[in-house]
């Protein structure tokens, strides 16, 4: 049974930083693309930043870009986030999900997370 469990998540006053971390088990780690998303009050899940099976290549949304790193340790089939400067906009609940490909569209990823929440105060 093939499980990805967030962790990490929490209230953190503007400016701050949070690592989120995504725990696989169940699945051949280095054979997926990895991705964060993420859904906000009353909005659509998006996309924030994949990674690809070797951890070589990494692809940020705008929204978070210069403010977030991702990252991958597939020794410890683990996935990373790391969020610095965070805005209250970016309160949401962040979601991994692990895929073929590193693509943005959430219907691409094959397994999901049951999320984390971050909640960002002004």
């Amino acid at each position: 049974q093939v499980q990805l469990v967030e962790s990490g998540g929490g209230l953190v006053q503007t400016g701050g930083s949070l690592r989120l971390s995504c725990l696989a088990s169940g699945l051949t780690f280095s054979n997926f693309a990895m991705s964060w998303f993420r859904q906000g009050p009353g909005k659509e899940r998006e996309f924030v930043a994949a990674i690809n099976k070797r951890g070589g290549t990494t692809y940020s949304a705008d929204l978070v870009k210069g403010r977030s790193t991702i990252s991958r340790d597939n020794a410890k089939n683990i996935m990373y986030l790391q969020m610095n400067s965070l805005k209250p906009e970016d309160t949401a609940v962040y979601y991994c999900a692990a895929g073929r490909y590193s693509v943005t569209a959430p219907g691409g990823y094959d397994y999901w997370g049951q999320g984390t929440q971050v909640t960002v105060s002004a």
